[in-house]
């Protein structure tokens, strides 16, 4: 039996929602629930729980039923309960998820979030259409572009790829492998055809990576707009030459190498970026390289239900938003398995000993920022000199504008206080800079002037 004092107690919420009276908000939320994973509607309750009851017969059930079967598109059949409650009457409307997505009402789409009813988007509506048919955008013709838009060697590449990573020989031309991979139908390219294996550069597949000195003074920029499956390598390489390192002594004969980030982690996400990435969406990905972290911003929301939340803690399953891309990518060995990035990435950055990412969804887009790990940089003199940026770029500040103080210095190199006080600590202990004057009004100088 349904503990309907129970669920009235708890309150609305994501999957309870209350009305006084039948109306057409109901109908709205009956279809937000079937797009989501289903709900109750208590009718005769209003929103902070009060038992108000209901005026109700037996065909005033069976109207309530029609008219939510006649006004959804697919029609939904609920079952709607009558229940006695503090010697009043109310329904309780039960709905369960749709198996065929997305439900309409009034030709207008609604998801239950949270707890409230969100009109769908264009992408959301056509999202829910694809998993429905158990699809993907990538998967479906590109009528823009034809066989003489891609390249013979790139999809040789890939090919030679699989091989390798599964170990076997294809006995199969190139164009039967692609059609088995369901990248070409109907003897034309997929949008995932296209962007895997594209001869030309694509604004669609264009990525920005900038060097910044702050957030608005660009050194230098590079926009990588290849096919994917080159496109990973190319781009950690553009990240790798603004990054610093330093030799590490193991007694082998060769010195270890070791970036101020965890290579592994920008790899991953990096390759997450060029996998999930909405292609849809007008946008470019865009790379930001500061003196203490990396920016990666994609464009397009998390896909499907995910949230932050379910993000960081794993408890969600892994649907792709382009199936095709991410495929090619597991069989050519890039990704090792779905849905395992995230832990992939946080687990190298821990290791590596720097400050846990973090990851922020936007009304368009999605960030992951990796932050620098604070090395003893300049320690030895036999250690690769220019190792240690921030040390050089606070010392020409002071040398080019002495007299000043920490708080001066953390806005000029867009830098924190605790990196300033060590950057300081060590030009003071290499004897470079010495405090003038009085502690309240004096500053930091050169030795040499």
């Amino acid at each position: 039996m349904i503990d309907i004092m129970n669920i009235i107690k708890k309150g609305e919420g994501q999957f309870v929602e209350f009305k006084t009276s039948f109306s057409k908000e109901v109908i709205e939320t009956v279809v937000a629930f079937a797009n989501a994973k289903g709900g109750s509607i208590v009718i005769g309750v209003d929103d902070g729980g009060k038992v108000l009851g209901i005026t109700n017969t037996s065909e005033t059930i069976q109207n309530h039923i029609n008219t939510i079967k006649q006004n959804t598109q697919p029609n939904i059949l609920v079952d709607i309960e009558e229940l006695k409650l503090e010697e009043r009457t109310i329904l309780l409307i039960e709905i369960k998820e749709y198996p065929l997505k997305p439900v309409a009402f009034k030709n207008r789409y609604y998801k239950r979030i949270k707890n409230s009813n969100h009109l769908m988007t264009l992408d959301e509506i056509a999202n829910e259409h694809l998993k429905t048919i158990n699809s993907s955008w990538d998967f479906h013709i590109d009528e823009r572009h034809d066989f003489s838009d891609i390249s013979q060697e790139n999809i040789v590449k890939f090919i030679q790829k699989v091989e390798k990573n599964l170990g076997k020989n294809f006995s199969d031309d190139p164009m039967t492998i692609l059609r088995k991979y369901e990248l070409i139908k109907e003897d034309k390219l997929t949008f995932g055809a296209y962007l895997l294996f594209t001869s030309n550069t694509s604004p669609l597949t264009s990525l920005q990576i900038g060097r910044f000195k702050d957030p608005i003074t660009i050194i230098d920029n590079i926009d990588i707009d290849t096919n994917l499956l080159d496109q990973v390598d190319m781009v950690i390489d553009g990240i790798k030459k603004h990054l610093m390192t330093e030799f590490i002594i193991t007694g082998e004969a060769q010195r270890t190498v070791r970036y101020d980030y965890p290579l592994e982690a920008i790899r991953e996400v990096v390759i997450n970026m060029i996998v999930h990435r909405d292609y849809r969406d007008s946008g470019n990905s865009i790379i930001k390289i500061f003196d203490d972290k990396i920016e990666f911003f994609n464009p397009g929301k998390l896909y499907d239900d995910i949230t932050i939340e379910k993000l960081q803690s794993g408890d969600y399953s892994s649907r792709t938003r382009n199936r095709a891309i991410a495929r090619a990518f597991k069989e050519a060995g890039i990704i090792e398995r779905y849905g395992s990035g995230i832990h992939r990435i946080k687990d190298e950055c821990k290791a590596h000993g720097v400050i846990e990412p973090t990851f922020e969804e936007f009304v368009h887009g999605f960030r992951v920022t990796l932050y620098k790990e604070k090395l003893n940089e300049g320690v030895n003199e036999g250690v690769n000199e220019g190792v240690n940026e921030g040390v050089k770029s606070l010392y020409e500040l002071i040398q080019n504008k002495p007299n000043n103080r920490s708080t001066f210095f953390v806005q000029e190199l867009n830098t924190s206080v605790k990196n300033i006080e060590r950057w300081l600590k060590q030009l003071k202990e290499e004897k470079k800079i010495e405090f003038r004057g009085a502690p309240k009004t004096g500053g930091y100088w050169s030795v040499d002037d």
